[in-house]
């Protein structure tokens, strides 16, 4: 059987970057606020509205900081309420702490969603809401949206996994208050580190703006849609300079010189990826013991990686099915089994009384996560499927070959 893919190495970056990041080491000029206008920060902004279809656009160092902002911006009380996913990252729960609120953990169902009768019955006393659309599973948002929206409840989408999904075609992000994106290494655009966060908002963005870093009246490099000055957008920047502390967690040039020739990739990065993850979910789910959910009708995805359960299994079981596969080079990460893992919540120790979330909990026991990155060939993600097969069928004891 041949060697399978490195599933851990992007897509390259795109030769038009280098230019550009040339251009920034000869000039020196890596700081967002050093150009009077149109520095690759700025630039990116505004392209990177432009094509979510948000009016506003701040990018940062990363998402983590992206939500951190988000919740600061909503000028919540000390020590109030945020409800989130009891499956998402430990980064998402960190930033509600980083924020000087209190995280509230909602159940999350096996298709990676949360459970709306849960969700509903711990809105009461909850300040604001942050849906994780974990790995790209996207919950019900128009469910979510009408129990926030009836009760006044700000909603901010950790899209951290999504940019590129819609709902009812519209783009995953632009549904709440507030939409945060990650540019991190393994999501859809990379640039190592950084993120973005996206609202329609003027007096929000300006509060983001100003807590991100821009100091003295550097808010003024800050535009509306189109590079416009917005009256609105103005105002609130005189409003609040000077009444709210710095964080300074701003994205360089360089990142955003990394990003920006990215941008145009996206829509064929989407359907590749997309295509990818179809074609394994198929093959897996035609066999026994393999669960690969299915999007929800209004959701369609942008996944580069793919996530399934195992039905019918012990705990050695799965560990020993996980255990097959990185034998034959596929890494198989078991989220509740795998140690100290960071997206199990029973790991977030720093959460003040933690609770115990059992639907999550045997969710996460035999819920799987193999990465699928859009640059794979077909034969290569045919190898990736035939190990995870033939690892099952090794664990149990009906090894054969798969083709």
């Amino acid at each position: 059987m041949p060697l399978p893919p490195d599933v851990h190495d992007a897509e390259p970056i795109p030769p038009a970057a280098r230019a550009a990041i040339d251009e920034l080491l000869q000039s020196g000029d890596l700081f967002r606020y050093t150009a009077p206008q149109d520095a690759p920060v700025t630039l990116l902004e505004g392209e990177f509205a432009a094509m979510i279809g948000s009016k506003y656009a701040l990018a940062v160092s990363s998402c983590s900081a992206a939500l951190f902002l988000s919740l600061k911006a909503l000028d919540l009380p000390r020590d109030a309420r945020v409800l989130i996913p009891g499956f998402t990252f430990a980064a998402v729960p960190s930033s509600v702490l980083h924020a000087e609120c209190l995280p509230v953990l909602c159940e999350v169902g096996d298709d990676y969603r949360i459970d709306l009768t849960d969700f509903e019955a711990k809105l009461d006393d909850v300040r604001a809401v942050i849906i994780s659309h974990m790995r790209g599973h996207t919950s019900d948002m128009d469910a979510i949206m009408a129990l926030c929206d009836a009760r006044g409840i700000p909603v901010i989408e950790d899209a951290a996994h999504s940019l590129g999904t819609t709902w009812h075609g519209r783009n995953i992000g632009t549904i709440g208050r507030i939409g945060c994106f990650s540019f991190q290494s393994y999501k859809m655009i990379n640039s190592g580190e950084g993120g973005i966060l996206i609202t329609d908002d003027a007096d929000l963005v300006a509060r983001a703006v100003i807590m991100s870093g821009a100091y003295e009246h550097n808010w003024a490099k800050h535009k509306g849609p189109r590079g416009e000055n917005v009256p609105d957008l103005q105002r609130a920047f005189e409003r609040w300079q000077n009444r709210l502390p710095l964080y300074n967690l701003r994205m360089n040039n360089l990142s955003a010189a990394v990003i920006r020739p990215q941008l145009p990739e996206l829509a064929r990065r989407v359907r590749d990826g997309l295509a990818n993850h179809d074609h394994v979910a198929a093959r897996l789910n035609a066999a026994a013991h393999f669960d690969v959910p299915p999007p929800l009708p209004a959701e369609r995805r942008a996944p580069d990686s793919i996530q399934f359960n195992l039905l019918g299994l012990s705990d050695a079981q799965t560990r020993a099915f996980a255990d097959a596969a990185g034998a034959r080079g596929v890494k198989v990460q078991v989220f509740g089994l795998s140690t100290d893992n960071a997206r199990a919540f029973w790991n977030w120790q720093f959460i003040p009384d933690l609770p115990d979330l059992p639907r999550t909990r045997a969710m996460l026991m035999r819920a799987c996560d193999v990465r699928l990155p859009v640059r794979l060939s077909r034969a290569e993600l045919d190898l990736i499927a035939d190990i995870l097969l033939d690892a099952m069928a090794e664990t149990l004891g009906e090894l054969h070959a798969f083709g």
